[in-house]
Order: structure tokens, then C-alpha cells, then sequence
């Protein structure tokens, strides 16, 4: 299925999608996907206004005292892709300055890692973008691993997508779209000392969603198929507005 131009359509009706792309992740992660030990969870994540940590409220979920969890055994971890892109002492820099899906294991209900789907609302002014790009910074130097997913075109804020802002953030090279209206999907590993690596893939309104990896430990990843999760959550789009996007 090709990905769509959701430019077409209001952000209501993205939101709408959103929530069923997200909760369609969740699904596929804790279908069998995950390792043992590690589960996926839809979670609330903001900024909190005025802080200058800019620390993310991310809700804690609890599991039951004393009661036995039930865990997916799940696949082994793969190491991570070879078209990984490493970028040393980036997390020492950023010190210097000063609805998601979320990846725990059940150890402490340790958060590992975060799956984020951009909407229009992240890039309709300059305080939300700077507040999701702060956020995503702030979670790599903690030492969780992100995946981003923009299935926007870039905007005066972001003229070379959400990645090339990160990467400035951790006072990084330049990074510039292979292309003018390039969509961004990118995925984060970090040990949380001096390093991330960066899986960075541009697809095109028309183009088949890649697969990518999702971190939950240094070299260790699974595969998430994106175009299966869109094409589950798309059969539930609203006629009238999937004629709209098909044509």
C-alpha cells in the first residue's frame, strides 16, 4: 500500500488515523514481535511549559504487585542495520548545552524505548516543533531509543525534516533532504554516554513504508514492517476520506 498525502485532509482526520497507526504498532509489537520481557504500551507524552529540562511527562503504567506477568516469548534481538549512521559524542554535546508508543521491560517497568507518529500539530509553530525536537533530544540523552515516523512534508521549520533539527540540537553537522518534499522516518539508537546512531529512510508520497529498526539495547533491535501496521490501521479511514487521499 502507498503511503498517502495527508496534506489532503484536515489534522483532525490525521489524528484519527494516528490513533488507530499507533495502536496498530502496539498490536504488531506485542504479537510476537518483542523479545520476552519487553511489551508495548500506548502512553501520554508532553512537555511540561516553562521547563528549562524540558523533561517528558511520560504516564508511568504499574504492574500488579505479587501477580505473575505475561510476557510474548517473542523474537531474538537482530543487531542493527548496516545503514546505520553513527555520530560520535553527540549526547556529550547536548549535556554541554544544557499519543506514543512506549517499549518497557518488566525489570522496574523500565522505559527502553519510544515510537512517535509526527502530526500537523508538532510543526504548526515554531514553540510545538522546537518543544518535539527538545523532547526527542532529552529522550536519547536519557538513554531510550526513539523512533520517529513524519509522514509530512517538511515546513519552514523544519525546511530538511525533524531529523536535521535533532541533529542540530546535539550541535552535529548539517544533515539536507535527499529531496525537496521528502518525508522523514528515522530510528535512534543511544547508550545514553557519547553516542547515537541514526537509521534515517526519505520515502515518497506513492512509496511503500520501509521497515525499520526499533532499538530496545545497544546493537539490538527488532524489525517493525510500518507498511503492515498503515495498511491495518487504514482499512479503518472513513470512505469518504479514502477517496480523497486515492485521488
Amino acid at each position: 500500500m502507498p503511503m498517502h498525502d495527508w496534506t489532503k485532509v484536515d489534522a483532525g482526520i490525521f489524528h484519527d488515523f494516528h490513533q488507530e497507526w499507533a495502536a496498530s504498532i502496539k498490536h504488531t509489537l506485542n504479537g510476537g514481535l518483542l523479545p520476552r520481557g519487553y511489551f508495548a504500551s500506548i502512553e501520554q507524552a508532553a512537555m511540561r511549559a516553562g521547563s528549562a529540562k524540558y523533561v517528558p511527562d511520560v504516564l508511568a503504567l504499574e504492574l500488579p504487585s505479587g501477580r505473575a506477568t505475561s510476557v510474548n516469548p517473542g523474537n531474538v534481538l537482530l543487531e542493527r542495520p548496516t545503514s546505520a549512521r553513527k555520530y560520535a559524542n553527540a549526547l556529550d554535546a547536548y549535556r554541554r548545552k544544557k499519543n506514543v508508543v512506549s517499549i518497557r521491560h518488566i525489570s522496574g517497568n523500565r522505559l527502553v524505548a519510544m515510537i512517535e507518529i509526527v502530526s500537523p500539530g508538532n510543526k504548526s509553530g515554531r514553540k510545538v516543533y522546537r518543544d518535539l525536537v527538545l523532547k526527542s533530544a532529552h529522550l536519547l540523552a536519557q538513554g531510550i531509543h526513539l523512533l520517529l515516523i513524519d509522514p509530512f512534508p517538511p515546513t519552514a521549520r523544519d525546511p530538511n525534516g525533524v531529523h536535521a533539527s535533532i541533529l542540530e540540537e546535539f550541535d552535529l553537522p548539517a544533515y539536507s533532504l535527499p529531496f525537496k518534499s521528502a518525508r522523514t522516518i528515522v530510528s535512534y539508537e543511544t547508550d545514553a554516554s557519547s553516542e547515537i546512531l541514526a537509521d534515517v529512510k526519505h520515502p515518497s508520497v506513492g512509496d511503500s513504508l520501509p521497515d525499520m529498526p526499533v532499538f530496545l539495547e545497544s546493537n539490538g533491535c527488532v524489525i517493525l514492517p510500518l507498511e503492515t501496521s498503515y495498511a491495518s490501521a487504514w482499512q479503518f479511514v472513513p470512505a469518504p476520506w479514502q477517496e480523497l487521499l486515492i485521488s
